[in-house]
């Protein structure tokens, strides 16, 4: 089994000795029960970590010496995610599933049709559990580098981001070119689209191409919005950064 990944600030990093305290450190220490002489991996979440021996432990912190320094440089093209919020927390497990699956960037997104609407304090704390949602799959996955959580956008933000990637892409069940055929650029975003339970609006389609964005379907059956974004991430990391 793999070392278990903890999040550090940045500046720990810079030393030959760690101290894991704090939420992460008590984790490690009484639910992971991790003892000295075991190995861990520790992160500041943007591409720079270390293998680490365990030399101390106790309730609430590790002590930990540097083995190894890793590094982990930002992928190009960068993968996008522009999730619709969704009710039942599907779009939680999408946004969890595309960090697994190498995500870069994750962007909620108030979709015509989504049932869920951010307002308010409801807002904040739905943005914290996305947060949250990012971070547990960054170390289950054991990244050295997090999804950016962007912040909430409209028909009118997305379209923004539609027109200023390098590739924009809308997962639509009707449209005719496969995914699995696209040519991805060498460099900058690959923005992929993923509607809310009852598809996407023929306006907010019809506004994204105006944009640039390009329809493209993933095959025969139509995905969930939990697995779409996943599926299709998985496709273009296949035939990119996976080879």
């Amino acid at each position: 089994m793999s070392d278990p990944l903890f999040l550090v600030d940045p500046a720990r990093l810079d030393a030959d000795r760690i101290i894991l305290d704090g939420p992460e450190g008590r984790h490690a220490a009484t639910v992971q029960r991790i003892t000295p002489g075991e190995s861990v991996l520790v992160s500041d979440g943007a591409g720079r970590g270390a293998r680490c021996r365990v030399l101390t432990a106790d309730r609430s912190e590790l002590g930990l010496e540097v083995v190894e320094r890793l590094e982990q440089p930002e992928p190009r093209p960068r993968l996008v995610l522009a999730q619709a919020l969704a009710k039942g927390d599907r779009d939680l497990q999408a946004i969890e599933a595309a960090t697994e699956l190498d995500v870069d960037e994750v962007v909620p997104w108030q979709a015509d049709r989504s049932v869920v609407r951010w307002r308010g304090e409801r807002a904040a704390k739905s943005l914290r559990r996305w947060d949250q949602a990012l971070v547990a799959a960054t170390k289950q996955s054991r990244r050295l580098r997090r999804p950016t959580l962007a912040d909430p956008v409209g028909r009118n933000g997305l379209l923004a981001r539609a027109g200023q990637s390098a590739l924009a892409l809308v997962l639509h069940e009707e449209a005719t070119d496969p995914l699995a055929e696209v040519e991805l650029p060498d460099a900058g975003d690959v923005l992929l689209v993923v509607g809310p339970e009852g598809g996407i609006s023929t306006e907010e389609l019809d506004a994204l191409v105006h944009a640039g964005a390009a329809p493209v379907r993933l095959g025969a059956t139509v995905l969930r919005t939990s697995t779409a974004g996943p599926a299709a991430l998985a496709v273009l990391a296949a035939r990119g950064r996976w080879r």
